[in-house]
């Protein structure tokens, strides 16, 4: 072991044992590395193979020329001929190119049915160039497909379990072209954060340049750290960033507040606080009931049967519902209980933490999802 990993190894052990170890987090898990992302690629091919679950060719006429087209580049010649299989289908593939992935390698390919298809099941994805956003092609796929679903039908009745039209083929595409980026000989790169904050980024570049020694790390804005690859660094910047991926920070959150008003789910951030305040929730009840009545005539009266309409209105208000207090800058526990204090559920709650806030006694910021 070298005298610097050595050290190296030293002060980042200090560096982590003095930060608390329930809150903190590891760079690597909080930031983005530049240039070290995943890359989106689709392509559209021809499925064939199918037990007659395929596409209409009358209904998807797309896929009635993309067989033409194969079969005349094949050589054969259909000019004339009337198509009526129900063998093949259009379908869309897509697959996610990894960072620094080489040419050769293989990766997994995802196929979705495009046209009017029943199912996939026992399907062969016809070679299929896969693109990225530059419209150059990257990778090639083709491969017999593998779904999670089924359909069964009869005269009468139909089962199907899963998605049919939709399946996947492990490593059936293979790169034919790599991305070039050249991380080792860089002299600067940009730490991304997850979550943007001011905070967090100063922590980040403090505890670089702690480990560093030197100020290499300067934190851009909410969102960015940029660190410069020291000038007698022993190493390249591929070294640099093995260094300080593990290295802890203790992310600092905002006081916010999520709400999914459609589930009622609510979220709260530790650092919630809210003002004195006094709270109520009003329980009135309105019942409305209709209990008509049946009037018989008397016999040989020459009267018709008619109902009579019979309504009941009840007002109840629940006495036992009072007016609450939070004390000022309650933590998010206290809050919490103080608001279960009053027996309201989750979508009441939601229109208790929107009054507070209105009210300029809560300290967070409320986002409705």
């Amino acid at each position: 072991m070298s005298l610097r990993s050595l050290f190296l190894m030293v002060i980042a052990t200090f560096c982590i044992s003095i930060l608390p170890a329930h809150s903190a987090s590891r760079i690597k898990d909080i930031v983005d590395f530049e240039g070290i992302r995943d890359n989106q690629l689709i392509g559209y091919g021809l499925v064939v193979g199918l037990n007659g679950t395929g596409d209409s060719l009358n209904s998807a006429p797309f896929t009635k020329q993309s067989l033409q087209s194969m079969l005349e580049r094949m050589g054969v010649n259909i000019t004339g001929t009337n198509l009526n299989t129900k063998n093949v289908a259009a379908v869309i593939v897509t697959a996610t190119l990894p960072p620094f992935a080489v040419q050769g390698s293989r990766i997994d390919a995802t196929i979705s049915a495009l046209g009017d298809a029943k199912s996939l099941q026992g399907g062969t994805l016809m070679v299929t160039p896969l693109m990225g956003a530059d419209g150059e092609t990257y990778a090639i796929a083709q491969g017999p497909i593998a779904i999670g679903g089924f359909t069964a039908e009869g005269d009468a009745a139909t089962v199907t379990q899963g998605v049919p039209t939709s399946g996947r083929i492990a490593n059936g595409a293979v790169i034919e072209r790599e991305l070039s980026f050249q991380l080792a000989s860089m002299t600067s790169l940009r730490l991304s954060l997850r979550n943007p904050d001011l905070t967090t980024a100063r922590r980040i570049a403090q505890t670089i340049n702690d480990l560093i020694g030197q100020p290499v790390a300067e934190p851009l804005n909410p969102t960015g750290v940029r660190i410069t690859l020291p000038k007698h660094f022993n190493g390249n910047m591929v070294d640099l960033i093995t260094d300080i991926e593990q290295l802890n920070v203790e992310p600092d959150l905002p006081a916010k507040i999520v709400i999914d008003e459609t589930t009622g789910i609510i979220v709260m951030g530790q650092e919630v606080r809210v003002s004195t305040v006094a709270i109520a929730q009003g329980n009135l009840t309105v019942t409305v009931s209709e209990t008509p009545q049946i009037s018989q005539p008397n016999p040989f009266a020459g009267g018709q049967t008619a109902a009579a309409p019979r309504t009941n209105v009840g007002v109840e208000t629940g006495a036992d519902k009072k007016l609450a207090l939070l004390e000022g800058s309650v933590p998010l526990r206290d809050l919490v209980s103080g608001l279960n204090a009053l027996g309201v559920g989750p979508r009441d709650m939601i229109s208790i933490l929107q009054a507070i806030k209105a009210a300029g006694a809560l300290q967070a910021e409320i986002e409705v999802m």
